[in-house]
C-alpha cells in the first residue's frame, strides 16, 4: 500500500464517518397531512424545501393522507410521530377512546377557524342558511362539515336535511349535476374543484360556518404522546421551524407552490396557488387568528368546541379541552408573529 492511497482511503474513511455521524445526530419525524398535496400542504413543503427542518436537526417525512380522521389514528397508533388533522376530528377521537393509551394532542393551531362551509348553485334558490331546510345535502361521511353540520343546523335553525353520502371525488360532480342541492367541505377546496368542473365561482352561493354562528377551530398540528414524553425538543424543534415556512408561504404563495409541484408534477399550479391563498385569507390570516395570536388558543373558545363537538357528534364520553390542547411547545411570541396585519 503506497502513501497516496492510504492517506486517500483514511480521508474517505474520515470522510463517511463525520457523515454518518451527522446523519446520527438527526432526529427522524414520520408527518401525515390530513389530504392530498394541494395548495396548502405548501405550509410543511416549503419549510421541508428550504432546509428550516434539517437546520433544526429533524430528518422529516411528509407524507400525503385522506382525511383528518385518518390522519389522528395513524399518529395514535404509532406510524407516524407528528400530523395535521381538524380538531374536532381530534376531539371526537379523545371522547370516543377514553382508555386509549395513546391519544395524540394538538400542539399548535394553524386553521384559527373552520374552513368549513355549506355550498350550493345560486339556481338553486338557496341564499341563506334557513333556505337549506328539507333540502338534500351531499358529503363524504367523514368531511369535517358533515361531521359539524349539526352545530351549523342547530345555530340556523335548520331542519330535516337529508344527506347523500359520496366518495370524495364525486362531491362537487353531484352538486354541479343537480344530484344534490348543497354541499359540505372546505371552502378552498371545494370551490376550487367546482370550477375546474365548470362552474363559475359567481354561480355559487358559499356559507363559511364562522360566518354563520360556528367558531369552530380547524386544523392543529398534533403530536403522539411518546413524542411529547421522549423527545419534547423535536416538537419545539419542529413547530419553530414550521413557523419559520408559514412567514415565507404567505409572503410569497405562488413561490411556495413550486414546492408542492416538486411533490405532484401533475397539479395545476395556477388554481392551486388560489387555493393556497384563500387558505390564507380565510383560515390562517383572519380575524380571529390576528387577535389570539398566530399558533394559539383561546381557552374559552375551546372550551365551547369541546361541549359543541360532544353534542354534534354524540361521543361517547365528553371532551376534556385540557387533554386534548398542549400549548408549551409553541414558539415565543415575536416568533409567531407572522401574519401582516390586513
Amino acid at each position: 500500500m503506497n502513501k497516496r492511497f492510504f492517506l486517500k482511503t483514511t480521508t474517505a474513511t474520515a470522510f463517511l464517518g463525520l457523515a454518518s455521524l451527522a446523519q446520527a445526530q438527526m432526529t427522524p419525524l414520520k408527518f401525515q397531512l390530513d389530504w392530498r398535496f394541494e395548495g396548502p400542504a405548501a405550509l410543511f413543503l416549503t419549510p421541508a424545501a428550504k432546509g428550516y427542518f434539517k437546520d433544526a436537526k429533524l430528518d422529516v417525512s411528509i407524507d400525503a393522507g385522506n382525511g383528518s380522521g385518518g390522519t389522528v389514528t395513524r399518529v395514535a397508533s404509532g406510524a407516524y410521530d407528528i400530523g395535521f388533522a381538524d380538531m374536532a376530528a381530534l376531539m371526537e377521537f379523545h371522547a370516543n377512546n377514553a382508555d386509549a393509551p395513546n391519544k395524540p394532542v394538538a400542539v399548535m393551531m394553524v386553521y384559527n377557524d373552520t374552513p368549513a362551509s355549506v355550498m350550493a348553485l345560486k339556481k338553486s334558490g338557496i341564499k341563506t342558511p334557513a333556505d337549506l331546510s328539507g333540502k338534500k345535502l351531499g358529503a363524504p361521511v367523514f368531511d369535517a362539515g358533515r361531521r359539524a353540520f349539526p352545530i351549523f343546523a342547530k345555530a340556523n335553525k335548520i331542519t330535516d336535511v337529508q344527506w347523500t353520502a359520496m366518495d370524495p371525488p364525486l362531491r362537487e360532480t353531484m352538486l354541479a349535476r343537480g344530484d344534490v342541492d348543497a354541499i359540505t367541505g372546505f371552502t378552498f377546496t371545494s370551490l376550487l374543484n367546482l370550477e375546474a368542473r365548470g362552474v363559475k365561482a359567481e354561480d355559487v352561493v358559499v356559507l363559511p360556518y364562522p360566518t354563520y354562528g360556528v367558531k369552530l377551530y380547524g386544523n392543529a398540528i398534533i403530536a403522539s404522546p411518546k413524542l411529547i414524553k421522549e423527545n419534547p425538543a423535536a416538537i419545539k424543534a419542529f413547530l419553530a421551524a414550521f413557523t419559520k415556512g408559514v412567514k415565507d408561504v404567505i409572503g410569497n404563495p405562488g413561490a411556495s407552490i413550486q414546492n408542492v409541484r416538486e411533490r405532484d408534477g401533475i397539479i395545476n399550479v395556477e388554481l392551486e396557488t388560489r387555493r393556497l391563498k384563500l387558505a390564507i385569507d380565510t383560515a390562517i390570516n383572519n380575524a380571529n387568528a390576528r387577535a389570539e395570536g398566530f399558533g394559539q388558543v383561546d381557552p374559552s373558545r375551546l372550551s365551547l368546541m369541546a361541549s359543541q363537538v360532544s353534542d354534534a357528534f354524540n361521543t361517547k364520553t365528553r371532551v376534556n379541552p385540557d387533554a386534548v390542547w398542549n400549548g408549551s411547545f409553541l414558539p415565543t411570541k415575536a416568533e409567531l408573529n407572522v401574519l401582516p396585519k390586513k
